[in-house]
């Protein structure tokens, strides 16, 4: 089915069926997916080639000075380097790109009754497809290989379901404000960079001052990092008290972000 002939049959039926809802968030992603990769020679892959050559250069410069902390192995650097990328960048492609969607939308909104919240999901979920398509196999490979643990790779979901709540909080909020404040994406870049230097990514997390680590809790991106890293790379049994941690704060951003868009919606109108 179209975009067009989805619409009508939408504006037709009512917009909280959820059967519509995913319809109509199926062709946005699909659309989306279409767009995005039209004419690449990579496609989805290009997702995955950033943080691997990143992962590259950050292990030429920094692999040596910082491998006493990960058992002098520079390989297992690597790893916990490649995770932390892979993360970061589904937060900052997904939130990014669904900033702006509603406003970017608004002409069909003027036309068409829809559910606004549509618009940012379907940033979110093309940017999930993105991600298991592209990092979503590696990490899996660097599990089972690890922890040679069946659990291991089933709890690998957990993390990534609390990251995916985390985004979809985010990009509620962000493609909400986006409407009142079109200055948004100047300071939102700002904020994104805030949280990349934040989180322990390519440094360890012990180098951290010990007065400012405390500080680290409240950052939800560093511990869903290392969330994904206990599972994957550390060879045990899965952490479920810091997997429970990371998903409760993600579910607090996420009600928090569909409270405030919900809140707001109604003026989207008067400002598109």
């Amino acid at each position: 089915m179209g975009v067009a002939k989805t619409l009508k049959f939408i504006d037709r039926g009512s917009a909280e069926n959820i059967t519509r809802y995913l319809e109509l968030l199926q062709v946005l992603v699909t659309r989306n997916l279409k767009v995005r990769y039209r004419g690449s020679i990579l496609g989805v892959y290009w997702s995955l080639l950033n943080p691997l050559l990143m992962t590259g250069g950050y292990t030429a410069i920094f692999g040596m000075a910082f491998t006493s902390y990960y058992h002098n192995s520079l390989f297992k650097y690597m790893l916990e380097v490649f995770v932390g990328l892979v993360t970061i960048n589904f937060f900052s492609a997904s939130t990014t790109q669904a900033l702006p969607s509603v406003v970017g939308n608004g002409a069909l909104l003027n036309k068409i009754r829809l559910p606004v919240s549509v618009f940012p999901m379907s940033m979110i979920v093309a940017n999930m497809f993105q991600f298991a398509s592209g990092s979503l196999p590696l990490l899996t490979l660097a599990t089972l290989v690890t922890s040679k643990s069946l659990l291991n790779v089933l709890a690998l979901l957990l993390p990534l379901i609390s990251l995916a709540c985390l985004c979809t909080g985010i990009a509620f909020v962000v493609s909400a404000m986006f409407v009142f404040f079109r200055d948004l994406p100047y300071f939102y870049e700002l904020v994104v960079s805030v949280l990349w230097f934040g989180s322990p990514i390519f440094y360890p997390a012990a180098i951290v001052p010990a007065n400012i680590r405390p500080f680290l809790v409240f950052n939800p991106i560093a511990m869903i990092i290392e969330s994904i890293r206990q599972i994957a790379l550390s060879g045990h049994p899965p952490n479920f008290a810091l997997i429970g941690g990371s998903f409760l704060s993600s579910l607090v951003v996420l009600a928090v972000g569909w409270k405030l868009f919900y809140s707001w919606q109604h003026q989207f109108m008067d400002l598109l």
